[in-house]
């Protein structure tokens, strides 16, 4: 996408500059909190102000290195009392501000903010960052939040989908924007031979190893049983996993994972970090990479950053990944919940030869440089924006 058009959005009305707030739950890790500040990085160099509204978070100070601006407000409480409240912050901030457009990237926050936009002359977008679990009539309703924007952000054509067959949300006002990555960051020659060596020690990786890493937080959906269950059918032993990521509170689920790697007797082949400061120097230890979600990931940005740094990717055949993913030449993609597929392809990744492998690295890179880069994402953001204020201001 042509690069202009990011400038278009300072066009439309050149005695003021667009005002465009994103609210967002908390500046912690994740996808959603990432694509919130890289847009706001985008809108301050295309001219606009950018503010984010949050309650915070150790990503802080990232964001305001961009340029942007950040007002505290607790968005991220289902409290009603607490939503009911923020509409009338949030509307004191679109008149202060003068608003052109909220983005609001979470559901409980989104109902503040769709009754704040009443009355004022601000527009209400939405960003749907996941197919929401729909277990009842409320929880229906609760998630319709996002339903009721003038225009929805789909992270894939999965979610789009989602969002029309569960909600009837009319195809014109769904614009699908995957999400995208830094490639100065996720790419190999990005990563300094120093990094590998300390993110090694780190792990304690034995000489001559080959490692199969699954990142991702530590909860059950993510499918780490399943991998642990694969390990046990791969008869290497130089072979070992490493599962990154933080609990997250769930000391539950952690146990139970520390369990059965000792009821496989894995304690030597499977390790649980939980934390990792450098994933591009992880990627680049790693021999192959897994994504066992047992349930379908609205994008999934694991298997898109270890396509970015040439490594060889396994995932469940659902979801996202679908789309992230060319099935046979980019990396596999295998039945949820199967151990046995796990270990058979796994064991397909760890026995390619190295010119298969730079093959695979080839397509993988090529393929996430041409169509999931940060800057494609931002162009596409940016180009709804620049819709809505050509509308608000001819």
């Amino acid at each position: 996408m042509d690069r202009q058009k990011q400038t278009i959005i300072k066009e439309e009305n050149s005695s003021k500059k667009p005002v465009i707030v994103q609210i967002i739950p908390e500046l912690g890790p994740g996808g959603a909190e990432q694509g919130c500040i890289d847009i706001a990085s985008e809108l301050v160099k295309a001219g606009a102000r950018a503010i984010v509204i949050s309650n915070g978070g150790h990503r802080l100070p990232e964001l305001l290195r961009h340029g942007a601006e950040h007002i505290f407000m607790p968005v991220h409480s289902k409290n009603p009392i607490t939503m009911f409240m923020n509409i009338f912050r949030i509307r004191k901030i679109i008149k202060k501000y003068d608003v052109d457009i909220v983005h609001v990237r979470s559901r409980a926050p989104a109902w503040s903010a769709l009754r704040a936009c009443n009355g004022t002359n601000a527009h209400y977008i939405a960003t749907c960052h996941a197919p929401y679990n729909i277990s009842g009539k409320l929880k229906r309703f609760y998630n319709s939040s996002i339903t009721r924007a003038e225009k929805i952000i789909a992270i894939s054509n999965y979610v789009a989908e989602y969002l029309k067959n569960n909600y009837n949300v009319n195809n014109d006002k769904i614009e699908v924007i995957h999400r995208g990555i830094p490639l100065e960051k996720f790419h190999p020659t990005a990563v300094t031979p120093e990094r590998l060596v300390t993110q090694e020690r780190n792990w304690r990786i034995p000489d001559g190893c080959s490692v199969v890493m699954m990142p991702g937080r530590l909860t059950r959906w993510k499918g780490h049983n399943v991998l642990i269950k694969a390990m046990a059918l791969i008869n290497n032993p130089d072979v070992m996993c490493v599962l990154i990521g933080s609990d997250q509170g769930r000391k539950e689920y952690t146990q139970e994972l520390h369990q059965l790697i000792k009821e496989y007797n894995l304690e030597e082949k499977v390790r649980i970090i939980e934390h990792c400061d450098d994933m591009p120097a992880a990627y680049m230890l790693s021999t192959v990479v897994v994504s066992a979600s047992t349930d379908p990931e609205g994008f999934g940005r694991i298997p898109v950053e270890a396509q970015a740094m040439g490594r060889p990717i396994i995932a469940t055949d659902h979801g996202g990944a679908r789309e992230t993913i060319v099935r046979g030449e980019t990396g596999w993609l295998i039945p949820p919940n199967d151990p046995e597929a796990l270990a058979q392809s796994i064991n397909e990744a760890l026995s390619l030869e190295p010119t298969q492998r730079a093959i695979l690295a080839t397509r993988a890179m090529s393929h996430i440089a041409t169509y999931f880069t940060k800057e494609i994402m931002a162009d596409k953001t940016l180009a709804v924006y620049t819709d809505i204020l050509k509308n608000k201001y001819l």
